[in-house]
């Protein structure tokens, strides 16, 4: 072998060597590239799944803990569900029977405020008015609110108040009308023997705007539902969320 070629032959041989090493090089990248990959995936996967339970576990709904707390009808229209001797945290609900929003907060939260009067640790107060001023979403909401204060005995007006939100009619049609009313009535055990004329006749009809004026008036109140804890508004994410709503009247009560 002359010495051109004995040179030729070593050049490609370091060629051949250092192409093997930038393969094993660059192969070497993208397998730490895949881990990495990997790795940021099964992060994001755990994040966001922890951020679905976390979501989920603050908006699960409580189950009934005990049997309703005592709840005592008030000339105004008004109830107010507590133990006895139980007089803070006070936790007013403003809500109106036709209104969509008050409706998903009886569904998510309704038991939680339940539960905690039945625990001792809150006096809630409901506050059924009407809000609207377009129709037919406002005589929906008077002839509920009227039917409400029908009602003379405080466990069967809880009933009804949860059966008016679970058939809250559509805000786009006549609904709540006396002889639905009436079934609700029935279904929610009312026996009360001048529920049905009062019903029909909207004999709470006026007292209904009169009271739904004056307290949104005095509260200040823009929305329903608005929920106030001492006095003090709680914010939409908290009283959506059953988890913090009670962590917020628990806290409260200490």
């Amino acid at each position: 072998m002359s010495k051109d070629q004995h040179t030729t032959t070593a050049s490609k041989t370091a060629r051949e060597k250092i192409k093997a090493q930038q393969a094993a090089a660059h192969a070497r990248d993208k397998r730490k590239r895949l881990v990495t990959y990997v790795t940021a995936g099964t992060v994001a996967v755990a994040a966001l799944g922890l951020g679905v339970w976390y979501g989920i576990s603050n908006s699960r709904s409580e189950q009934a803990s005990a049997d309703l707390a005592p709840i005592t009808l008030q000339p105004d229209g008004t109830a107010v569900m507590a133990k006895a001797g139980v007089t803070q945290p006070v936790v007013d609900i403003y809500e109106d029977f036709q209104c969509p929003a008050c409706k998903e907060l009886e569904r998510v939260s309704g038991q939680t405020f339940k539960n905690l009067a039945a625990e001792g640790k809150a006096k809630v107060v409901y506050h059924p008015i009407t809000i609207f001023s377009q129709e037919p979403t406002k005589s929906n909401s008077v002839r509920a609110g009227n039917a409400a204060r029908c009602v003379a005995d405080g466990k069967q007006w809880m009933a009804f108040h949860d059966l008016l939100f679970k058939n809250q009619p559509s805000e786009t049609v006549e609904g709540f009308k006396p002889d639905e009313l009436i079934q609700l009535g029935k279904d929610a055990g009312v026996t009360a023997p001048g529920f049905e004329q009062c019903v029909t006749s909207g004999k709470n009809a006026e007292a209904q705007l009169a009271y739904s004026k004056k307290v949104s008036d005095a509260q200040k109140l823009t929305h329903t539902p608005t929920v106030k804890l001492n006095g003090t508004e709680i914010d939409n994410s908290q009283v959506f969320s059953p988890k913090q709503l009670r962590e917020a009247i628990t806290e409260a009560a200490k």
